[in-house]
């Protein structure tokens, strides 16, 4: 888990996906807690990450809040969220 923007109270958590397989059985949201579960026994207060717009909704249904304005990353158009822990 990496520190954000110098903060070393937030960590990041990056680049997560699941197999079309495993969608919609839980194991994105089950891999999303395990890192917060992480980043609260490593003192965190917060988890932050770029999610693509298109995943918006799958983070927000976690508590996690958009903030920031859209920009690209890899081609693809991302939001900055993040979630107190």
């Amino acid at each position: 888990m990496a520190k954000v923007d110098g903060d070393l109270s937030v960590g990041s958590l990056g680049r997560l996906a699941v197999t079309k397989a495993a969608r919609g059985l839980g194991v994105g949201a089950a891999l999303v807690r395990a890192i917060e579960d992480a980043a609260r026994a490593r003192g965190l207060r917060a988890v932050d990450l770029h999610a693509q717009t298109q995943a918006l909704g799958f983070y927000e249904r976690l508590g996690y809040e958009a903030y920031g304005p859209e920009f690209p990353d890899a081609g693809i158009p991302h939001r900055s969220m993040r979630r107190a822990v």
